[in-house]
């Protein structure tokens, strides 16, 4: 036991109890002084809350109640003896009646005093046992608190009365259901994962909550004050109390951290204290490791610790449930029904038929699985099973991965299953498909330090499945209607349903993920019964997962050159059937608030272009004359019973072929008709409306004006101003120095097509801004978001040329920001460059933009000039990373 600077060595005759504040100081120095020496945090702890309970018992005594009737209680935190730095000091006042006046007095002394004394935060409750009762009874929060409820000083015979409370005013039904309920609202809070990228470690699922549960649950029942004590009743053994209290120790251990670096009581481990507290805890950079490796290997661990803390949650409230609440419900009876010799059922749960079943039969740890997977009627795996099978996993080795029927087994679930997505989360959480599948195991807790990939690499992947499961459900055809049409066409959706648990499974291990993936996919597929053509597609659409959303988001997929390269790489209407399903779920497992109808629109433009391309046959050149022809007269159509075809004409004249390549029709007429209404004005013209071929929150604005320098510049400028985020931008110059300006933009706000006066200003402020373009309006300075400040994105330029547009492709990776796509087209400006396209891609905290340029005239810039233009973007980039633009 840790012994600490005495109290009264500060305070003379009871005197100054401002003196307890430097007391205080000097005690937490020292407990931090202890700690660096390698005391453990479970010996802080104690002594930190020992340490408040002589300061309470002092203020106390100070305040004349020594002697009365009353007594002092901590709760909370405080009652459970769990006190960090900044933890809130709870406390409660119990009397057996009503204050009389003078106790009123020492009370109000009493709080007074934990004021003066200065670094306490106080959270005090006076009750007499009636109120508490009356409180207890209708609020469950204060009804837990009692549970935990320790004296600290004076009446010992009101020590009984906290959990008499509780036991008068809930029963352990009552008491059970709600915490339950409580549960899971708090979970639904944390989008019921343990694998946030900003967890609470106190609140979300598997945190310190869900270790008090199970404390707060039994020690209702069984009337303990320790959950030690629970080992000798039978409802938790000795491995699993080693498990909760080496998590709760080590989350000890980094809230200590993080009250440290705030000064505050913060339970979030947010990006801000990542870094430090993983270098706190001996996580170091490794050569070849990214600077973000201590950071991944951190929080794997926690993701690790959090995911058994849950698990551990479930099954010991889910045994409490099943011994203790079921069995005294009113008419009670056990349902039982017999499935075989290994298995039944019990309330609807699988059970096993006696507590050796796994132990003689290891085929039944994947049975059980199976059994879950087919029959829908089985809600659940009972506690007792579920308490085996954890053990029994353990136990999986190369012997039992090496058998037929093993392997039968598994490809049953995959193949069978009709909740997929359950059945493979419930064999990850208790310990079956990271043993049956070793290379799953190491990605388990797996996050990558970034916005884009919101999940570990396990449930990213296990979210992906689920995502292809769902494409066969009618409510989700609605939603991904093209999709899911290929999906349910698709002959062997195990072979997609391999690829995609696969795909990701050589994260973490160095070089490249997919090579190594389909590698061990191969060997996978070997062992289960998959033929060489099945093997070497599988491992395909491993290699190139990445393919179809990076030609989506990076190429001009309305270049019908670039879908005849896609379209020839995959090479057969099965492989692009397979590619489109496994690209569609994966990008929305990866990250759904980033998964847009705009994303969703490329990939199923790209998907019906590439499915065209195949379908007329890939040794079939392209015929660029009839394409033009075909798209020439689709517009006309739309425009004969409007306007002339001499005028539609007159005006087409002077656009380029790569205008009627690159537009659909229905666009051509919406331009054509836009300028010739417009006539000879000679201001810029600006028309805005919904563009719900592209996404149905997009926004298409059309812009026409005389050809000048800094159109680009200026026009991304006073969008960004407008709270409008480019996706796409297209540029073309008409034969008589006019510019056709298209840009599909999604509003911040969601109200520009709404509210016909935000309308109004979007396009005056364009048209003032056009009118003037040799007058930049620079760019808005905007504070970066508190996430984006704690990445260290790499600034990359590559400029290479594009022979068929003749035109240099400019490749920008770089942290997104505010302004940046403003800040890029002003570099560009600068450079005297022209703009002819822009492909817009943000991934998280990263932005990946493409923009095609020349020089005036339509000129190229040399390779000496691209060299130099792509330094000097990089050194502007690498400044404006640098900076932390905190101005509104």
């Amino acid at each position: 036991m840790i012994e600490t600077l005495p109290l009264l060595d500060y305070v003379k005759d009871n005197q100054d109890i401002r003196a307890i504040n430097q007391w205080r100081n000097d005690v937490e120095q020292q407990l931090e002084q202890f700690f660096a020496e390698g005391y453990s945090i479970r010996q802080i702890v104690l002594a930190r809350s020992n340490m408040i309970d002589e300061a309470l018992t002092f203020l106390w005594k100070h305040a004349g109640l020594e002697q009365s009737e009353l007594g002092l209680f901590a709760v909370g935190g405080y009652g459970r003896r769990e006190m960090l730095p900044y933890s809130d000091v709870d406390i409660m006042i119990l009397s057996e009646h009503e204050l009389t006046e003078e106790q009123e007095k020492q009370v109000s002394r009493f709080i007074a005093s934990l004021w003066d004394v200065g670094n306490f935060k106080p959270g005090v409750s006076v009750r007499s046992i009636a109120s508490c009762i009356d409180q207890a009874r209708h609020d469950l929060t204060i009804a837990t608190t009692l549970i935990e409820a320790r004296l600290l000083i004076g009446n010992v015979q009101l020590s009984k009365w906290p959990r008499r409370i509780v036991s008068e005013t809930w029963t352990d039904q009552t008491f059970f259901d709600a915490k339950m309920q409580e549960q899971s609202k708090r979970y639904a809070q944390h989008n019921n994962t343990e694998s946030n990228l900003e967890p609470d470690i106190k609140n979300a699922p598997g945190g310190i909550r869900d270790m008090n549960q199970i404390g707060w649950i039994a020690k209702r029942h069984f009337r303990v004050n320790r959950v030690y004590d629970l080992v000798h009743l039978g409802f938790i053994s000795e491995f699993e109390l080693k498990v909760l209290e080496e998590a709760e120790s080590f989350y000890w251990e980094i809230r200590h951290h993080l009250h440290r670096l705030t000064k505050r009581d913060e339970n979030r481990l947010l990006f801000d204290y990542q870094r430090e507290i993983a270098a706190k805890f001996g996580y170091e950079r490794e050569e070849g490791k990214s600077p973000n490796y201590p950071i991944e290997q951190f929080m794997r661990r926690y993701y690790r610790t959090a995911q058994q803390v849950s698990t551990l949650n479930e099954i010991l409230l889910a045994y409490f449930n099943e011994s203790v609440i079921t069995p005294r419900l009113p008419h009670y009876e056990r349902e039982i029904e017999q499935i075989n010799t290994h298995f039944k059922l019990v309330d609807h749960k699988i059970a096993v038929q006696h507590h050796k079943v796994f132990a003689e039969n290891p085929s039944a740890i994947l049975e059980i699985f199976y059994l879950l997977a087919t029959r829908p009627e089985i809600e659940g795996i009972r506690a007792r099973t579920l308490r085996l099978l954890t053990l029994a996993a353990k136990g999986i080795d190369q012997t039992f991965r090496n058998k037929p029927e093993h392997q039968a087994l598994f490809m049953e679930i995959i193949r069978t299953s009709g909740r997929l997505y359950e059945t493979l989360a419930a064999m990850k959480r208790y310990g079956i498909l990271g043993n049956y599948l070793p290379a799953f195991g190491h990605i388990m807790g797996l996050m990558q330090y970034d916005l884009f990939h919101i999940y570990t690499v396990d449930q990213h992947t296990l979210l992906l499945l689920r995502n292809l499961s769902r494409f066969k459900e009618p409510e989700f055809a609605k939603q991904f209607p093209v999709v899911s049409s290929v999906y349910q066409r698709l002959q062997r959706r195990d072979i997609v349903m391999i690829a995609a648990l696969f795909h990701d499974i050589a994260k973490g291990r160095g070089g490249d993920h997919s090579e190594l993936g389909a590698e061990d996919a191969i060997e996978f597929c070997r062992m289960h019964g998959f033929t060489e053509r099945e093997g070497k597609l599988i491992a395909w659409l491993i290699q190139n997962h990445l393919l179809m959303s990076l030609t989506a988001q990076k190429k001009d997929i309305s270049d019908p050159t670039v879908i005849k390269d896609f379209a020839e790489k995959l090479g057969d209407m099965e492989h692009l059937d397979y590619l489109y399903t496994l690209t569609v779920a994966d990008i929305n497992a990866t990250n759904p608030n980033l998964w847009n109808t705009w994303r969703s629109s490329l990939m199923r433009q790209l998907y019906t272009q590439a499915r065209d391309v195949i379908r007329l046959g890939l040794d079939r050149p392209v015929d660029y004359k009839m394409l033009i022809e075909d798209t020439k007269f689709a517009a006309s159509e739309l425009l004969v019973n409007e306007f002339s075809l001499t005028d539609v004409e007159r005006v087409w004249q002077e656009l380029g072929d790569d205008y009627f390549l690159k537009e659909s029709a229905e666009d051509i007429a919406w331009h054509t008709r836009a300028i010739l209404e417009h006539g000879e004005n000679p201001a810029p013209l600006v028309k805005l409306r919904a563009h719900r071929k592209s996404a149905p929150d997009a926004i298409q604005i059309f812009i026409y004006t005389q050809d000048k320098p800094n159109l680009f510049a200026t026009t991304v400028a006073i969008l960004d101003r407008m709270n409008l985020d480019v996706q796409d931008a297209r540029i073309i110059t008409a034969t008589k120095a006019f510019s056709l300006d298209t840009y599909i933009v999604l509003d911040r706000f969601g109200t520009l097509l709404t509210d016909p006066e935000r309308e109004t200003n979007v396009k005056e402020s364009l048209v003032d801004a056009l009118s003037h373009s040799d007058k930049y309006p620079g760019l808005m300075q905007r504070r970066i978001p508190r996430q984006l400040r704690h990445f260290d994105i790499e600034n990359t330029v590559d400029i290479s040329l594009n022979p068929v547009l003749n035109q240099n492709m400019v490749e920008i990776s770089t942290l997104d920001q505010p302004g940046l796509l403003a800040r890029v087209g002003g570099l560009f400006m600068m450079q005297g460059l022209d703009i002819h396209s822009a492909k817009i891609a943000t991934l998280g905290e990263r932005a990946e933009d493409i923009f095609f340029v020349t020089k005036k005239n339509n000129i190229p810039m040399s390779d000496t000039e691209a060299s130099t233009l792509a330094q000097q973007l990089k050194a502007a980039l690498d400044e404006a990373s640098s900076q932390v633009i905190v101005q509104h």
